[in-house]
């Protein structure tokens, strides 16, 4: 975390545990590294960079997953707050000026709201 205040407990869903559980390989190993050391992240950004290359996807900066992942719990309805801590954020108006992305089929969605006081 980049700050104290930025560290914080996440919790797993349950579907993404069982797969985590199946990676691990012996009680003090890291998921990512399959040892007792940590991944940098740098390791991490070359093995993403490496797996776009792989499948023929374009090039994304590795934090955009973190964008993506914020716009995306919107989407599927996360309320704002639970999603700012989640992210570790102090403040709301973080994860909204920065992290939270409308698209036009969501704002297409809010729009036909106003049908029901049309009529």
């Amino acid at each position: 975390p980049k700050s104290r205040t930025s560290q914080r407990s996440i919790p797993i869903p349950s579907f993404l545990m069982h797969m985590l559980k199946q990676m691990k390989t012996s009680p003090d190993s890291y998921v990512l590294s399959g040892t007792d050391r940590i991944t940098e992240p740098r390791t991490m950004q070359y093995r993403f960079k490496a797996i776009l290359k792989k499948a023929g996807l374009p090039y994304i900066n590795y934090h955009s997953l973190r964008h993506m992942f914020a716009t995306s719990c919107i989407k599927i309805g996360f309320d704002i707050k639970t999603l700012s801590e989640l992210l570790g954020h102090n403040a709301v108006e973080t994860t909204l000026n920065r992290y939270v992305h409308s698209s036009m089929e969501r704002k297409q969605s809010c729009m036909n709201l106003l049908s029901w006081s049309a009529a």
